[in-house]
C-alpha cells in the first residue's frame, strides 16, 4: 500500500462519524427542530455499542444499543421540545451535558478493555481495481452505510413525496398543520432518525475507530457535525462533501506534525476547526444571513387546540 492509499484510507475513517451524525442531523433541521444534543448522541451511542458488544461478544448487537440509545435520547429531547415546547437551544445543550455525563457511567467499568473490531467487507471484482479498489471497496459496514444514507436521504428529500411533507414542516409548519399534516409526528420521527444515526456514528468512534471505550471519546465530533450541515447548506452532498474536507484536513494536519513541519502542533491541531469557521462565516457571507435554512428552524409549534 502506497502512502496516498494509506492517507485516503485513514481520511474515510476520520469522516465516516462526522458524516453519519451530520447526515442525521440534516434531516432533523430540515423538519424545522434544531437538536444541539448531537454530541451527547454520539458519546451515548460509543459508550453504549461498546459495553453492549463487550458484554455479548456481537458487534451487531453493540451497533443495534448504539442506535437505540441515540434514539432514547433524541426521543428525550422531543419529549422536552416537542411535547412539552421548551426551548430547543436550552434542551440541546442540556442533552449533550446530560449524555456526556452518563455515558461516562455506563462505560466506566470498560475503560480501556480492547476488543476485536469490526471486520472488512469485500466486494467482489471491485476490490481488485488497482488505487480505487482497496480504497473504495475494501471498506466496513459503516462506511457502506454512509454512502447508502447520503443517496437514501437525498431522494428522500429531493424526490419522495414524505419528503416533501417533511421540508413543508421545516419551512411553515402553520400552513402544513392547516393542509392536514401531522407535524408534531413528522418531526418526532425525524429527530429519531437523528438520534439513531448519532447513536451510530458513536459505535464507528468505538467499534471501528479505536475499539475501545474512553470518557468524552467523541471529542467534539458532534459539534462538527452540527457545522457540517449549516456548511452543506442543508443539502445532502454537500455534507458529505464537508465530512471528508474536514476528515481530510483532520488527516493532513496529523501527518504534518509527524513530518515535522515547523509549525506549533497546537495550530495544526486546531487548523482543520479553524478553516471550519471561516468557510461557515465566508458562506453565509456569500449567500446571506438564513440563506438555504429551513424558515421554521428552531421555532417552537404548538397545534391548534
Amino acid at each position: 500500500m502506497t502512502l496516498a492509499e494509506a492517507i485516503l484510507l485513514t481520511v474515510i475513517t476520520a469522516s465516516t462519524p462526522l458524516l453519519l451524525a451530520a447526515i442525521g442531523e440534516l434531516v432533523v433541521e430540515r423538519s424545522g427542530v434544531l437538536n444541539l444534543g448531537v454530541e451527547g448522541m454520539m458519546v451515548m451511542g460509543a459508550a453504549t455499542g461498546v459495553a453492549t458488544a463487550i458484554v455479548t461478544g456481537s458487534s451487531l448487537l453493540g451497533v443495534i444499543a448504539a442506535i437505540l440509545a441515540g434514539m432514547a435520547l433524541a426521543a428525550l429531547f422531543a419529549g422536552l421540545t416537542l411535547g412539552l415546547a421548551a426551548n430547543q437551544v436550552a434542551a440541546g445543550l442540556s442533552l449533550t451535558i446530560f449524555g456526556l455525563g452518563l455515558s461516562g457511567v455506563i462505560g466506566a467499568p470498560f475503560v480501556g478493555v480492547q476488543r476485536a473490531g469490526v471486520g472488512k467487507i469485500e466486494v467482489p471484482l471491485l476490490a481488485d481495481i488497482p488505487v480505487l479498489g482497496p480504497i473504495l471497496f475494501r471498506q466496513d459496514p459503516f462506511v457502506y452505510a454512509s454512502f447508502a444514507l447520503v443517496f437514501a436521504v437525498a431522494w428522500f428529500l429531493n424526490r419522495s413525496r414524505a419528503g416533501l411533507i417533511l421540508r413543508a414542516c421545516g419551512e411553515n409548519p402553520v400552513s402544513a398543520h392547516a393542509l392536514g399534516y401531522p407535524v408534531l409526528r413528522i418531526r418526532l420521527y425525524a429527530v429519531l432518525f437523528g438520534g439513531g444515526c448519532a447513536g451510530l456514528g458513536g459505535a464507528y468512534l468505538s467499534l471501528v475507530h479505536t475499539p475501545f471505550w474512553t470518557s468524552g471519546m467523541t471529542a467534539g465530533r458532534g459539534w462538527i457535525a452540527l457545522a457540517i450541515v449549516v456548511f452543506a447548506s442543508w443539502l445532502p452532498w454537500r455534507a458529505a462533501a464537508g465530512a471528508y474536507l474536514f476528515g481530510g484536513l483532520t488527516i493532513l494536519q496529523l501527518h504534518a506534525q509527524g513530518a515535522g513541519v515547523r509549525v506549533p502542533s497546537q495550530l495544526l491541531a486546531a487548523l482543520p476547526y479553524l478553516l471550519t469557521v471561516v468557510a461557515l462565516v465566508a458562506i453565509m457571507a456569500v449567500r446571506g444571513r438564513g440563506a438555504g435554512g429551513p424558515q421554521a428552524l428552531g421555532q417552537t409549534f404548538v397545534p391548534d387546540r
